[in-house]
C-alpha cells in the first residue's frame, strides 16, 4: 500500500492538473485501504475475504460554480479525462455564493500531532489468515463454553488498513495512515421449544496490542445472550429509563445531527435556537477529542484541512458549538469549527471524532438505587427519531429495575420522549469506557413513557 507521502502527493497533483485545466480552485481527496477479514462458525472456517481499494475524488471550482467526481481508475489517461469531466461540469452547475475551500488563513501548517493511529508506524500491521482464525475461534469458543449458550452465529476477526490524502489549491497537502484491528462473537441461548435469545460482543483497536483477549469478548457474549433467556413484558406508564453504555452512545449521535451546519442553515433542527443555552442537566459535559491517541475516530486535520483541537460541545449542560463546514459557516457568519469530513465524492458534510460524555459522580448501583419501577435498555429497534421535532420514540429490550435492583429480561416494549426533556433529564453514572467512536456511561433518563408489550 502507498505511504501517506504518496497519497498526499497523489492528491496534490491531481489538483495541480485541475488548475492547469481552468479551474480557479479545487481540493482533492486519495484513498486507499486494504482487509482482512476472517469468519468461522462452529469451530470451523466460514469464510475468508481480502479486499484492497484506491480512489480518488476532486472537487473544482469555476468562479461559485463547482462539481465533484471520483474514480478509481488511476491510469494517467483516466484521471487527465477525470479533470477534463469535473471542470466542464462545473462551468454548467448552478452557483452556489456558500460554497469555496476553506479560509486560507485557517489551514493547518507544521507537523500533524502524533496520534499514533498506524501499527505500521511501529513493524507491526502484518497479520495472517492463520492468526485471525485463531482469534475468531477463540472468542466463539469461550462464548460457546457459557452454560446455557446453544448455538453459534460464529466468531470474526479482521485487519486493515488505510491512507487518506487531502490537497487545496491553496496551500493545504496532508495525509495520515491508520490501522485497525477487530474481533467479535455472536451466539445464541435457549431452545426452538423455551425460545431463543441472541447477543453479541465485539471490540476495535488501531494497535493489535490494545485488542482485548478473544475469550474475555466470547464469555461477554454468552453472558449476554442467557441473561436475555425466558423474556417478561413491562408494565406500561412513566418511569426511569437506563441507557447501558452500549445503545446509549446513540444520544450523542442524536445530538451531534440536531447541532450540524446542515440542520441550522436548513432549519431542520429541534436545537435551532439552543446556542448558548442549557440542553442538559448542570452537571453534563460533552466533549469531542480529535486527538485522543489511538483513538478510533482520531485525525490530525478535518477534511478541508483545517486544525482539529479537542473541543466541549456541551459544558455544564451549556450548547457551546455548532459543527460547522466552511459552507455551513459562511451561510451562518461564523466560523468553521474544524468538524468537516470529506469522503471521495461530493463536498464536505461534518462528522464529529471522538465523541464522549464526561463520566459522572455516582456508581451505576448508585444511579439505580432509588428507582422502584424502570427499565435498563440495552438494546434500542428502529429509527423512530424526528430530528426536527425531538421527539422520541424506540422498540427496546433490556432488564426490568425493581427496587433499586436489576431482575428479570424483559422485551417488546417500547420507550418514548422528546429530545429535548430527555437531555434536560440525563444523569451520568462513572463507568465511561473508551471502546467505540462515540463513548457514555450509564446514563439515567427520568420521566420517559414505557409501553409494554
Amino acid at each position: 500500500m502507498l505511504t501517506p507521502d504518496q497519497a498526499r502527493d497523489r492528491a496534490a497533483d491531481i489538483v495541480a492538473r485541475a488548475a492547469k485545466a481552468g479551474a480557479d480552485a479545487a481540493d482533492a481527496v486519495f484513498a486507499a485501504d486494504a482487509s482482512l477479514e476472517v469468519s468461522v462458525r462452529i469451530g470451523a472456517l466460514e469464510d475468508v475475504g481480502r479486499s484492497e481499494s484506491e480512489e480518488l475524488g476532486l472537487r473544482v471550482f469555476v468562479g461559485q460554480r463547482s462539481a465533484s467526481v471520483s474514480t478509481s481508475d488511476l491510469s494517467d489517461a483516466a484521471v487527465t479525462a477525470l479533470v477534463e469531466r469535473a471542470v466542464a461540469m462545473a462551468r454548467e452547475a448552478p452557483e452556489d455564493r456558500w460554497a469555496g475551500l476553506a479560509p486560507a488563513e485557517r489551514l493547518m501548517h507544521g507537523a500533524p500531532p502524533m496520534l499514533d493511529l498506524d501499527d505500521a508506524a511501529h513493524g507491526d500491521d502484518a497479520v495472517s489468515p492463520i492468526e485471525l482464525r485463531a482469534l475468531a475461534q477463540q472468542a466463539e469458543e469461550a462464548a460457546r463454553a457459557v452454560p446455557g449458550v446453544t448455538n453459534s452465529e460464529g466468531g470474526g476477526a479482521s485487519a486493515s488498513r488505510s491512507v487518506w490524502g487531502l490537497a487545496t489549491s491553496h496551500g493545504f497537502a496532508g495525509a495520515y495512515a491508520a490501522t485497525g484491528y477487530s474481533l467479535s462473537a455472536s451466539v445464541l441461548a435457549g431452545s426452538n421449544e423455551g425460545g431463543m435469545e441472541r447477543d453479541y460482543a465485539h471490540h476495535t483497536a488501531r494497535r493489535r496490542a490494545h485488542l482485548e483477549a478473544a475469550d474475555s469478548i466470547g464469555r461477554r457474549a454468552g453472558e449476554r445472550a442467557v441473561a436475555r433467556l425466558n423474556p417478561g413484558r413491562v408494565a406500561s406508564g412513566a418511569m426511569p429509563v437506563v441507557f447501558d453504555p452500549r445503545v446509549g452512545s446513540s444520544l450523542l449521535g442524536h445530538l451531534a445531527g440536531a447541532i450540524s451546519g446542515q440542520a441550522i442553515t436548513r432549519k431542520t433542527s429541534f436545537l435551532l435556537d439552543a446556542l448558548g443555552t442549557q440542553v442538559f442537566a448542570a452537571g453534563v459535559t460533552i466533549r469531542d477529542d480529535p486527538h485522543r491517541p489511538h483513538g478510533l475516530r482520531s485525525r490530525p486535520f478535518d477534511g478541508e484541512g483545517l486544525p482539529v483541537s479537542p473541543v466541549a460541545l456541551v459544558e455544564q449542560g451549556m450548547l457551546e458549538t455548532w459543527l460547522l463546514d466552511s459552507a455551513a459557516a459562511r451561510q451562518l457568519g461564523l466560523e468553521p469549527t474544524g468538524h468537516a469530513a470529506r469522503g471521495v465524492g461530493g463536498a464536505p458534510g461534518v462528522s464529529t471524532s471522538n465523541l464522549y460524555l464526561d463520566t459522572g459522580a455516582v456508581p451505576v448501583a448508585t444511579l439505580i438505587a432509588d428507582i422502584a419501577q424502570g427499565v435498563y435498555v440495552t438494546e434500542l429497534i428502529g429509527q423512530g427519531v424526528n430530528g426536527v421535532t425531538g421527539d422520541y420514540s424506540r422498540g427496546a429490550a433490556g432488564f426490568r429495575i425493581e427496587n433499586g435492583v436489576l431482575t428479570e429480561p424483559v422485551a417488546e416494549f417500547t420507550i418514548a420522549g422528546n429530545l429535548k426533556e430527555m437531555f434536560l433529564h440525563l444523569t451520568p453514572a462513572n463507568d465511561l469506557e473508551f471502546r467505540y467512536g462515540i463513548n457514555v456511561p450509564t446514563c439515567r433518563i427520568d420521566g420517559m413513557t414505557v409501553a409494554g408489550g
